[in-house]
């Protein structure tokens, strides 16, 4: 990355072959996991082109772009507001139905990420996501479990979604996970 290869990297993912623009994503969210290239990532003009993959890119695109999402969204609150200014947030909800088990671990685990933004829980919830996620407590793989209840915990801080939680048959589920699901289901 320091050697300037992140620009190219986000030039592939409009200009390159599908199978270019999946490693280019993959690639960029193995990057992501240094803070220092989170900036750098953001700065070349990836979050738009990771967008457009969630909606128009292969499946093994859609998969990778939300997990480059993912990843850009931990720990730096301005990539949350920027990934969602940009529209994340709809094509993210829409792969918790549409994606495959892994797009889906890695669309509810962007919102996970995304929802440590008070601005993007109101966001998140108003995209459609609660249903969706409920849905993953109890037919996802044990990943998305793990993600949608973290999506669900962060979702919570907002009074108004605590009642919309409930009221989709949430709170069950999540008792589950309690005593069935994985230790970081259970965290």
């Amino acid at each position: 990355a320091k050697a300037g290869a992140i620009p190219p990297l986000v030039d592939l993912l409009t200009s390159g072959t599908e199978f270019a623009k999946e490693m280019a994503a993959g690639t960029l969210r193995e990057l992501a996991f240094e803070n220092y290239n989170q900036v750098t990532i953001v700065k070349a003009g990836a979050i738009p082109p990771l967008i457009q993959l969630l909606t128009s890119g292969t499946a093994v695109a859609k998969v990778r772009a939300a997990g480059a999402l993912r990843t850009l969204a931990v720990g730096n609150s301005d990539n949350r507001v920027a990934i969602a200014k940009a529209g994340a947030i709809p094509p993210l909800v829409d792969l918790l139905t549409s994606g495959t088990d892994v797009a889906k671990e890695n669309a509810a685990g962007a919102l996970w990420n995304l929802a440590f933004n008070s601005d993007n829980v109101v966001a998140i919830v108003k995209a459609g996501a609660i249903p969706p996620l409920v849905e993953l407590l109890t037919c996802g793989t044990d990943v998305a479990k793990e993600n949608a209840a973290g999506a669900f915990r962060n979702l919570a801080v907002n009074s108004d979604n605590r009642v919309a939680i409930a009221k989709a048959g949430a709170i069950p589920p999540l008792v589950d996970l309690l005593t069935s699901g994985t230790d970081v289901a259970k965290e």
